[in-house]
């Protein structure tokens, strides 16, 4: 049963990810790119902890 909600759901999130990008391109760019930039900033603040630690957490 969970396996056929979970393919549900993907298949969900992939149909809306195409009609977002077919019906206004530009957003959905702009989705990207927000999402780029959380990672980025989730990338950062891994590697700022990573260096305080490497410092001696002070």
């Amino acid at each position: 049963m969970a396996v056929n909600a979970k393919k549900i759901a993907v298949y969900l999130l992939v149909v809306f990810a195409l009609y977002v990008i077919i019906t206004d391109p530009s957003k959905a760019a702009d989705y990207v790119q927000i999402g780029f930039e959380g990672i980025s900033d989730a990338a950062k603040a891994v590697g700022d902890f990573m260096t305080w630690l490497a410092d001696g957490a002070k």
